[in-house]
């Protein structure tokens, strides 16, 4: 990293520069690809051929960045895991739920440009997240990316050791506990939210007709899980 840098004069650029800097321990080159990386869709009002400069293109570059990064990382620190243990822990790293989180934490919300009405902002800030991975490989490589999604976020927001040891199946339990009391048990998909690498699944856990904890995942199972997760709690609140 050289000594000296020179930051930008734009007000809205200094910002993004030091924000990216305070978080992730270095300067941009290009700090355009940070402003997309936080553009939603809903903001997007330039067009490059048929389609809106927005962080969606970045995002599906980011997603693949970030899950390539964690499987390298797990594979050399696991050297005894199986291939299971492996694609469990990396799909609950990179999962939604676990990058809206991290954006929270991270304070990346408010630098997102959105419109106040926009849709799917449940997952806007994991969304902007991954479109923000994908602005630092395109901005300084991959070993680059790969050192900083290890270095800044895995080994310092990340407690693989509790996401192992808290491994509970809650469909598990809460079908003993619906066969336990005699009770009926069904998940329904109540909808299925965008298309491609962001498809989601949401889910509703329903007892003897009755509606319960509901969820939204990128796979069946893992809203299936989540819905669970929420039902099992409600109803055995002193576990």
């Amino acid at each position: 990293m050289p000594l000296f840098h020179r930051a930008p004069t734009d007000p809205s650029d200094k910002e993004l520069y030091y924000y990216i800097h305070n978080t992730f321990g270095f300067y941009p080159k290009n700090i355009a690809l940070y402003h997309v990386a936080f553009t939603h869709k809903s903001m997007a009002a330039e067009t490059v051929g048929n389609y809106h400069v927005s962080n969606e293109r970045m995002e599906y570059l980011g997603d693949a960045v970030l899950s390539l990064a964690v499987a390298d990382y797990l594979f050399h620190t696991y050297p005894t895991q199986a291939e299971g243990f492996l694609t469990e822990m990396r799909s609950r790293i990179v999962s939604r739920v676990s990058l809206n989180k991290l954006a929270q934490k991270l304070g990346l919300d408010s630098y997102i440009q959105h419109t106040p009405d926009s849709s799917a902002a449940r997952s806007m800030g994991g969304n902007a997240f991954e479109a923000l991975m994908g602005a630092i490989y395109l901005d300084r490589g991959y070993d680059f990316a790969r050192r900083i999604i290890i270095d800044h976020i895995v080994r310092v927001h990340i407690d693989i050791d509790e996401l192992q040891n808290t491994d509970v199946n809650f469909k598990s339990k809460l079908l003993e506990w619906a066969q336990k009391h005699k009770h009926h048990l069904e998940f329904r998909m109540l909808e299925e939210i965008g298309d491609g690498h962001k498809k989601e699944f949401h889910v509703q856990v329903f007892i003897d007709d009755q509606p319960y904890g509901d969820a939204t995942f990128r796979s069946i199972r893992g809203a299936e899980q989540l819905a669970a997760e929420k039902t099992y709690k409600a109803l055995n609140p002193t576990e």
